[in-house]
């Protein structure tokens, strides 16, 4: 379902991105696992089609990020950082709609998805109220809406708990774990490794823009004969940072 080929990105000598590869296959969630700067927001930011790689591509569902940018952005759901992003001029419901046309849904798809995520997350008696009426609670199953109402396979989240309170990631978690019940690929990138262990089928360790290893959890852990990711995970950055 998604395929990352040589995937490089630099910025004048810098190399934020370098060489990487991974696949992650339908109804899996794949974790990006790095530090702040480890390039991972660039990644998924390339994957996105909001930066254009040095070299490399990425093949997502049937298209390729450099050929084809406008099929894979109708093909990807995105949903970055801890801030919602919504207009607060506009409803709940006109900022979910607003993404849709953009996704070129007609008003019938358009109301009867809106119909079915109001219901499925509770959405129902907030939807005709102003965004900057809404507690952060609220605009966040907003944002999961918005990021689905085209019904993407694929979902990208960069970093999607950063600033949330407890009961918010929580919303959070069971939103990417519904996502991948629906048998969507899910991409996300953290830093949290409870976040990684609770939620990723296979987790991909990136550090100075290099993917050092990847695999499932149980397989890094019998790998490197530890069962502590924490602990396997300092141990690849340590490599890294002797090498």
């Amino acid at each position: 379902m998604l395929s990352v080929i040589n995937l490089t990105k630099k910025f004048g000598d810098f190399t934020a991105v370098d060489n990487l590869n991974f696949k992650v296959e339908r109804g899996e969630i794949f974790g990006l696992l790095g530090e702040n700067g480890a390039g991972k927001t660039t990644t998924l930011r390339m994957l996105a089609t909001m930066l254009k790689p040095t070299s490399g591509t990425a093949v997502m569902g049937k298209y390729d990020i450099n050929n084809e940018p406008e099929k894979v952005r109708e093909t990807i759901g995105i949903l970055f950082g801890g801030e919602s992003g919504l207009y607060d001029r506009l409803t709940a419901a006109e900022n979910i709609s607003y993404f849709a046309e953009l996704n070129d849904m007609d008003r019938k798809s358009i109301k009867e998805r809106i119909d079915f995520l109001a219901k499925s997350f509770g959405m129902e008696e907030y939807l005709n109220k102003r965004a900057s009426k809404l507690s952060k609670g609220m605009k966040q199953k907003v944002a999961f809406a918005r990021a689905i109402v085209h019904n993407p396979d694929i979902m990208l989240f960069d970093e999607p708990t950063s600033g949330l309170d407890v009961g918010a990631i929580r919303n959070v978690h069971d939103f990417i774990l519904d996502c991948k019940k629906q048998g969507k690929t899910v991409v996300f990138s953290s830093h949290s490794m409870s976040e990684v262990e609770k939620l990723c089928d296979k987790v991909g360790i990136i550090h100075k823009g290099k993917l050092k290893d990847t695999g499932s959890i149980d397989e890094l852990k019998r790998k490197y004969e530890n069962d502590s990711l924490e602990e396997i995970f300092m141990r690849l950055v340590g490599d890294m940072n002797e090498g």
